[in-house]
């Protein structure tokens, strides 16, 4: 299979020179057999859902694999002072985004520079970050693992501080038939746990599976979304991943997609985030900047007069009389999936 490959375009916050060379050559990995302790299901997508992007046969998903993710995605030992782990700024009952703060905390209390996205239907999506910086989920966890700002731990120290620990080793042999623990294995679990998290279990899917039926205001509320926001946000996953100038005035010179492809026509372009659990997940954008969903329609309404480039797709001359404000965020909340954030399967492996 051929290596993965990175976009070595340097990223603002991803600076991956000089890093240790990631063992990235698969090799086939062991079918491992379900442990009885397990008493829950491998995470589904439902029918309604398109095909996944990620589709690793050499990275066979377990839940012996996803349940060694889930140790590596909490544990705070991964990271230079061992006081943050993956889930401190992806916390479940959010949607596994950081609720209420703008911008996270790293280590020595240092903060991001962008807002950290809620994690869920990751398998779906070809590129990850708000400017789209990493091209594949297995290579993912290296950015936040190094950057100073977040953990700050050299991916040739997290391999160490794995390897020393005999328990980890023993999971690694039963997942990936060997106890030699090295990067490549570290972040195969890690895409084992991510590729899980699958989010398909809100009001919204029982609906079009048939299980449930909306109320008068969440049908008008989704007519107001296809008109106006299914153009970005499609459904089922609510993005069609693409990256949008959706008319932010720029703040400090953060020009998103271009710092990644150089390219003028990208400047104020980030990611389109997907809208399920959006109640779940405030504050909005890539800085954090509206605190509610009122805030982000307002934006909306104005969009155009805010950016001279604004993407050409956004809402036109969006009106929104107080009650059909109230039918599309009645809608909005009809993509919680209450299910996804009580998930044991997700759930801190220490609590």
């Amino acid at each position: 299979m051929a290596v993965i490959m990175l976009n070595l375009v340097l990223h603002i916050r991803h600076i991956l020179l000089g890093l240790p060379l990631v063992t990235l050559f698969m090799s086939c990995a062991k079918d491992t057999p379900i442990p009885p302790k397990f008493l829950v299901a491998l995470p589904q997508a439902p029918a309604h859902f398109p095909p996944k992007h990620y589709d690793n046969p050499q990275n066979t998903l377990s839940l012996e694999g996803i349940e060694l993710g889930r140790k590596l995605f909490y544990d705070k030992s991964l990271s230079q002072t061992g006081e943050i782990s993956c889930a401190s700024c992806h916390k479940q009952k959010a949607a596994f985004s950081d609720p209420g703060k703008a911008f996270s905390n790293g280590i020595y209390g240092r903060k991001g520079q962008r807002h950290s996205p809620a994690l869920f239907n990751l398998a779906w999506q070809p590129r990850f970050h708000w400017d789209g910086g990493i091209n594949h989920i297995e290579i993912q966890p290296i950015a936040p693992l190094q950057d100073s700002s977040e953990m700050g731990m050299p991916l040739i120290n997290v391999v160490r501080v794995v390897g020393s620990d005999q328990k980890y080793k023993e999971a690694f042999k039963k997942v990936f038939d060997t106890d030699t623990v090295t990067d490549k294995w570290i972040l195969y679990a890690l895409a084992q746990f991510t590729t899980s998290m699958i989010s398909a279990d809100a009001k919204y899917d029982r609906v079009i599976q048939n299980k449930a039926v909306f109320t008068d205001s969440e049908k008008r509320g989704q007519q107001l979304f296809k008109l106006q926001c299914a153009g970005c946000h499609k459904p089922p996953l609510f993005s069609d991943f693409s990256f949008r100038n959706n008319g932010l005035p720029i703040k400090n010179e953060e020009y998103g997609r271009f710092i990644i492809t150089q390219d003028e026509a990208d400047k104020g372009k980030f990611k389109v985030p997907s809208l399920r659990n959006i109640q779940l997940s405030p504050p909005y954008m890539h800085d954090g900047r509206f605190e509610s969903i009122d805030e982000v329609l307002d934006h909306y309404i104005a969009a155009q007069n805010h950016h001279p480039k604004a993407d050409a797709g956004l809402p036109q001359n969006l009106k929104l009389t107080p009650n059909e404000r109230a039918d599309l965020k009645n809608f909005l909340e009809t993509l919680t999936d209450e299910s996804f954030i009580s998930n044991p399967l997700f759930s801190d492996p220490n609590k």
